[in-house]
């Protein structure tokens, strides 16, 4: 059983809620990646979503592209954010980590290679936002075949046919957007209709299904936990972040954004 896996039966058994913290590989630092990562495991994360810095990406807002600008300029391309993950790795061997990014850094290195080179380091899964469910076949064969998880991107506009697609083809988790727009925009989320359509999704997939994008604070987590199986929170904490001087400023900005978090969300399970 591989990591994601392992952790949403425990979180199940346990009747907790996944609290996923998103975080842009090489910023606010190079040197602050893999300390972030370890204080939001401290904080309550159950997985990490580890963003590839990307030159043009399309569904993220201002503020996770100004991440990638900023961690492109540091040199953060995609073998040093393997080289992020097995660092560290080399201290937690059983949190789950997700790699979220775009299409193109993994055709210029080969499906096959690296599905290869991200497991090796200690990933457990990739999520692609521009790869449409029709097209992944060879990806996922060559994902498939080295164990590497490929997770699914549902939302608001995604016709039922689709729906019925992703629930048959999803692994790890399904990802619902919440709404049809980029990462940050708090203020088209509409909690109602997002957990409407999460109860229906959740009730014919086969594996958890998580809410993201505008998802900023405790409460909005532990409104749209309610009929998740977890949540996604990234632009409010890459923004908090971005205002830290140096590594162990970071890691304290990290703790201190996620855990009211994670209280939250045991106070809504409980």
């Amino acid at each position: 059983m591989n990591r994601i896996d392992a952790k949403f039966q425990q979180l199940h058994a346990a009747g907790r809620k996944a609290l996923i913290p998103f975080v842009t590989a090489g910023d606010p630092s190079l040197e602050a990646t893999v300390p972030v990562m370890h204080a939001l495991v401290e904080a309550g994360a159950d997985v990490i979503e580890l963003g590839v810095p990307f030159s043009d990406p399309m569904a993220d807002g201002p503020t996770i592209q100004r991440s990638s600008e900023r961690a492109i300029a540091r040199g953060a391309g995609l073998s040093w954010v393997l080289e992020a993950v097995r660092e560290f790795r080399a201290r937690d061997a059983e949190t789950p980590v997700v790699l979220m990014g775009y299409l193109n850094p993994i055709e210029i290195r080969g499906s096959t290679r690296f599905a290869d080179d991200a497991v090796a380091a200690g990933v457990d899964g990739v999520l692609l936002v521009d790869l449409p469910p029709e097209e992944a076949a060879e990806l996922r064969a060559a994902f498939a075949a080295a164990g590497l998880a490929l997770i699914l991107l549902a939302s608001p506009t995604t016709t039922e046919e689709r729906i019925a697609l992703l629930c048959d083809d999803a692994q790890g988790y399904l990802y619902y957007v919440s709404f049809a727009g980029v990462t940050g925009a708090a203020d088209l989320l509409d909690t109602g209709a997002a957990n409407d359509r999460l109860h229906r999704i959740r009730a014919r997939s086969k594996v958890p299904v998580v809410a993201g994008f505008g998802i900023k604070d405790a409460a909005s987590a532990a409104t749209m936990a309610r009929e998740a199986d977890g949540v996604v929170v990234g632009s409010a904490l890459v923004a908090m972040l971005a205002e830290t001087s140096d590594a162990a400023a970071a890691a304290q900005a990290a703790t201190a954004f996620l855990a009211p978090l994670r209280q939250a969300l045991d106070g809504a399970a409980g």
